[in-house]
């Protein structure tokens, strides 16, 4: 549970005024050592940060922007990041970039961190553990300043951007289908996220559509991504066992990082088994063979978003109607979905 404390909070818990702890915590002269000690040990204790609120006033703005996201090495994420960057430094704006290598725990220091840096907003894309929303419900109820992109919070009111994932899982997997696969495996993340919802979706319908039923034993989840090759493998090779003649990949990292897995095993692509999946990668086309991706609008996701957080930001009025922005995907077709 997200809890915050403020400088009254500890004033009245040290018996001390709300003016003598504020000056103890900015390190004024004027307060004696012995009770900086204990006010900053007792800060300390209870893991106090100042209050990003009255951080983010107009007169007190730091005009920089946190980003969390899971990790830059990604394709998606660094096209993503460059995106941001395009328009944060065209208004102004320095951009502070967090990792959370697919952990809460981690996720959730980053964002501490980064209000303790007095961003003026967070851009977010969430962690594949991240269940508990508290902290983000919190600051976004408090009027701070918070855009979700491609991994998004649903339940959370707020600006949000995202490609259309059901729509490129829909049309990788009837690729497959239409170039003669039937039994169509799908690898994906952790079930929680958004983005695994709306492909899982998509893949289904596609099934659907085309007379194909749906064998939950075919789908495998990787919960942290792609970023675990013990996690990867045991993935693959659970998922050959069913001797599917195609999969559909879900994520961006997942794609790249399960083809060496299938050929580990002796298999063959296409020949044994076809491969189409998102990725963002630029190289794509010189893995042997190609590769057939839903390619995302990662450039410019960053852009939509950042350009959202500082309309936010500079609103000269609380900002209380937000919009979800969904951006097209373009299937690539190559030779890893087709039959020899």
């Amino acid at each position: 549970m997200f809890q915050s404390y403020t400088i009254k909070d500890i004033a009245k818990a040290l018996g001390l005024s709300t003016s003598t702890v504020s000056r103890a915590l900015n390190g004024s002269y004027e307060i004696g050592a012995e009770t900086k000690k204990l006010v900053l040990e007792y800060a300390e204790k209870i893991n106090y940060r100042p209050n990003p609120i009255a951080l983010s006033l107009k007169d007190q703005r730091s005009h920089s922007i946190g980003v969390v996201v899971p990790e830059v090495a990604n394709n998606f994420f660094s096209q993503a990041i460059n995106g941001i960057e395009s328009i944060a430094y065209n208004r102004g704006y320095h951009v502070i970039i967090t990792q959370t290598h697919e952990s809460a725990a981690r996720e959730a220091a980053n964002v501490q961190h980064l209000l303790s840096r007095h961003v003026d907003g967070l851009l977010v894309s969430l962690s594949s553990e991240t269940t508990d929303l508290d902290q983000y419900k919190y600051l976004h109820d408090k009027g701070f300043p918070i855009v979700f992109f491609d991994r998004i919070a649903n339940s959370i009111d707020t600006h949000k951007v995202t490609a259309d994932n059901y729509k490129g899982a829909f049309e990788a997997t009837e690729h497959l289908i239409k170039t003669g696969f039937e039994k169509i495996g799908h690898l994906t993340s952790a079930s929680q996220l958004s983005i695994t919802r709306e492909r899982l979706e998509g893949y289904k319908a596609a099934l659907e559509k085309h007379g194909i039923p749906f064998q939950a034993e075919l789908v495998k989840h990787c919960n942290h991504g792609g970023t675990v090759q013990q996690e990867v493998e045991t993935a693959v090779t659970q998922l050959m066992q069913e001797k599917p003649d195609a999969i559909f990949v879900a994520s961006d990292r997942l794609t790249t990082t399960c083809i060496p897995m299938i050929k580990k095993l002796g298999l063959r692509i296409p020949d044994d088994v076809a491969i189409a999946g998102f990725t963002n990668s630029d190289v794509a086309e010189l893995f042997a063979p190609p590769l057939t991706v839903v390619r995302q609008p990662a450039f410019q996701i960053g852009q939509v978003a950042t350009e959202m957080l500082i309309n936010v930001i500079e609103s000269k009025r609380p900002v209380t109607e937000f919009t979800t922005e969904t951006l097209d995907t373009i299937l690539i077709d190559r030779e890893s979905s087709h039959k020899a």
